[in-house]
């Protein structure tokens, strides 16, 4: 069953690790990765990434990306969102902490996010504006 556009956009404002995906070009399949991301309702859709990564290069090539979260329990559910890429900005030691704390245990953010600015190189956020969803629930195992 699908979802009504407040329990898609609650979902997505959840900490899963994102399915990214991007077009790679000719001749070649989408590159798909894990990725953590950052949604408020309403708003757009931010990801980190290193300045000079194969993904942010062909983000910027394509000009739009899409993000796939799921779960299994209690019930199987995903949302898929897509769109165009409204911003890209350098990355700030402040969003980098922000991001870090929605997905790690709090006594490991600042070690991370030590390591993570020292050694990842330049970082810059990508903003998405969701244009296109799906989304559903198909309930629990035992109901399938």
């Amino acid at each position: 069953m699908a979802l009504t556009r407040a329990a898609r956009e609650e979902f997505l404002t959840e900490p899963h690790i994102a399915a990214l995906a991007v077009d790679a070009g000719p001749g070649r399949a989408p590159l798909t990765v894990p990725i953590w991301y950052r949604y408020e309702p309403g708003g757009d859709v931010w990801i980190i990434t290193e300045l000079d990564s194969r993904k942010n290069r062909l983000i910027s090539e394509a000009g739009r990306f899409s993000l796939m979260v799921d779960r299994t329990e209690p019930t199987i559910r995903y949302v898929s969102v897509e769109g165009p890429v409204v911003e890209t900005v350098p990355a700030t030691v402040e969003l980098l902490r922000d991001i870090s704390a929605r997905y790690l245990p709090a006594d490991k953010v600042d070690a991370y996010v030590d390591f993570s600015w020292e050694n990842h190189g330049e970082q810059v956020i990508v903003r998405m504006r969701p244009e296109r969803w799906v989304s559903s629930d198909l309930g629990a195992v035992a109901d399938i």
